[in-house]
């Protein structure tokens, strides 16, 4: 057994296996209080090398983390990790991932739909199927990669559904009044019409540099997007390929944004132009909403403003698509009450092909 006691007392593993070349390396781990523990971690180290599905799910959780976590965005694997050890470790960690059934899956989610809290109010059903998907997730992983026989996740059947969200948004004449009332805070008023008038993410908006503005072809690049990640202020990639893209502005927009960077003071080209949080946005959508007297939505609502009024002016899915970064059947699908209702032309039109037909015969 390569456990040993070092002279102060504590015990050390040094074992040797090969890595994924093929080649014989050593590994040695010291500090543990007893000699239990490192025999522990030893087993755990030489089950995650062999992929053998006989080690905890917390130990299998490892090599999905090593696996997946290179492979996407920081805030998206800190979602998923805080789920997972808030929602998921708590009942699966210490289980023998091959011998978790779907019946011990269908016991947590028994648990999870039974939670209140201190409102009586429960999880709702996104957050539940949210929930779901990513001990799902991690199991299919097991499947796919590490010969798990199947996912018990899958066989249980998921629980909660997405819900529809009631879609808010500001009228033309709502805005106008709400940007009114932001006026007496150009850093304020200048973002709010960034995020109406060309239908940004709040991530996109908080990542703009001056770099990003072509004032003579009047167009704003939209490549990155700002996070703010344990305490750290992080750009990246915007959401999405389709993210990618180039707005054209309308004239009025570009003259506020040249006045507004050239009130900048020492601002490079590649610096951000709006050092401000998601937080201080959203109180001031609260100040601004109930100093116009409109109804409160959220920021991410002003996108949503956004598609809707060129919807009114009569642009296509496609075309509002291509300007907002998404993919068309997602504006036909989320927006569809929105869109004029084609079917009473489409009656009048078969109405009048019958009639024809019936003259030419006669």
């Amino acid at each position: 057994m390569p456990v040993y006691k070092s002279d102060n007392g504590t015990w050390y593993v040094l074992t040797r296996y090969l890595d994924w070349k093929g080649e014989r390396k050593q590994k040695c781990k010291r500090g543990f209080e007893t000699r239990k523990e490192a025999v522990e971690w030893e087993r755990t180290f030489q089950q995650q090398n062999a992929a053998d599905m006989d080690m905890t799910f917390e130990a299998f959780f490892e090599l999905y983390a090593n696996d997946i976590k290179p492979r996407l965005k920081e805030n998206t694997w800190l979602t998923k990790e805080h789920i997972v050890e808030t929602k998921i470790m708590p009942y699966f960690a210490k289980r023998i991932i091959s011998e978790i059934t779907t019946k011990d899956v269908m016991a947590w989610q028994n648990e999870l739909l039974a939670y209140r809290d201190e409102n009586r109010k429960p999880y709702s059903q996104t957050y539940l199927k949210t929930v779901h998907n990513q001990l799902s997730a991690i199991f299919n992983h097991a499947v796919r990669h590490y010969d798990l026989r199947s996912n018990p996740a899958s066989k249980a059947g998921n629980m909660g559904t997405e819900e529809r969200k009631e879609m808010k948004f500001w009228t033309k004449d709502e805005y106008k009044k709400f940007a009114d009332e932001m006026m007496d805070k150009p850093v304020s008023y200048y973002a709010f019409e960034v995020l109406y008038w060309c239908g940004i993410r709040e991530g996109e908006l908080l990542a703009l540099t001056p770099a990003d503005f072509d004032f003579v072809k009047g167009t704003l690049t939209i490549n990155k997007s700002y996070q703010r990640l344990k305490g750290r202020d992080v750009i990246t990639t915007p959401k999405t390929k389709k993210s990618n893209r180039t707005i054209k502005m309308p004239q009025f927009l570009c003259e506020e944004m040249q006045d507004y960077l050239g009130m900048l003071y020492g601002v490079g080209k590649k610096d951000r132009i709006f050092n401000i949080s998601k937080h201080y946005l959203s109180r001031e959508m609260e100040r601004g909403s109930k100093a116009a007297g409109v109804k409160r939505i959220r920021i991410h609502d002003l996108r949503h403003s956004h598609i809707s009024l060129l919807i009114e002016m009569g642009y296509s899915a496609v075309a509002i698509a291509d300007r907002v970064g998404h993919e068309s059947i997602n504006i036909t699908y989320n927006y569809a009450h929105l869109f004029p209702s084609t079917q009473t032309d489409m009656a009048d039109k078969l109405n009048n092909f019958r009639k024809e037909q019936t003259q030419n015969v006669s």
